[in-house]
């Protein structure tokens, strides 16, 4: 068996929302890890600039997940970093500070499962990390809607949880059965526009916007 499987989720943040905690729980339950690591985005290259500076973005991480049944660590790498963050360089560095025996497993949507072939050295994330790709509303994750590459690449890597969690990198799990879809572009239009965000945001975290009047302009 691995040391250790810690569950690593990237993403903006921009806010964080109800969406991210309950993909986070769901990735939880089905891979049963024993640490959860969000790594909020610094300047990720293929996005445009982040709307709201990195320590808020922290402060929200930290109110949404304070409850969380695992524990929780926010990664800071990519948000210290000068230039644009790329995910391959993230991995390289968790995996040098936790070791070659963790399980690591990488979190990601259907919509960037498509867009993984544009990744910088996508075929290189499996030797650090393995990924748990979650369903999204109009994303298929059938291989025929995939490009050819990324479909064989699925077809080789596909495991089961306990391969997942007893070795540390390579392989790949897909979940299909996730349906919540939540849009932050949407949450950061429905504050601007004064419009309530109540069931979409936890409670502290929409506290947390109101006082610092974060999405007002």
């Amino acid at each position: 068996m691995s040391a250790r499987c810690i569950l690593l989720y990237g993403g903006s943040f921009d806010p964080v929302h109800n969406g991210h905690l309950a993909l986070a729980h769901f990735c939880s339950v089905l891979c049963q890890p024993d640490e959860l690591r969000l790594i909020p985005a610094g300047r990720p290259w293929q996005k445009p600039e982040l709307a709201t500076p990195a320590d808020h973005r922290v402060a929200m991480l930290k109110l949404a997940f304070a409850d969380f049944h695992l524990p929780v660590e926010i990664d800071e790498q990519e948000i210290e970093l000068d230039g644009p963050s790329y995910t391959i360089t993230t991995l390289r560095n968790i995996r040098a500070e936790l070791g070659d025996s963790v399980s690591l497993v990488l979190t990601i949507g259907a919509d960037q499962l498509h867009n993984l072939p544009t990744w910088r050295d996508w075929q290189q994330l499996f030797n650090y990390a393995h990924l748990c790709v979650v369903s999204r509303p109009g994303f298929s994750l059938e291989s025929e809607q995939l490009s050819s590459v990324l479909a064989n690449e699925i077809a080789r890597r596909h495991a089961s949880v306990e391969q997942i969690r007893s070795t540390p990198h390579g392989l790949m799990i897909i979940a299909d059965n996730f349906l919540m879809d939540v849009s932050a572009t949407s949450i950061r239009q429905s504050l601007h526009q004064r419009s309530d965000a109540a069931g979409l945001i936890p409670a502290a975290v929409l506290d947390y916007i109101h006082q610092q009047h974060l999405y007002e302009h």
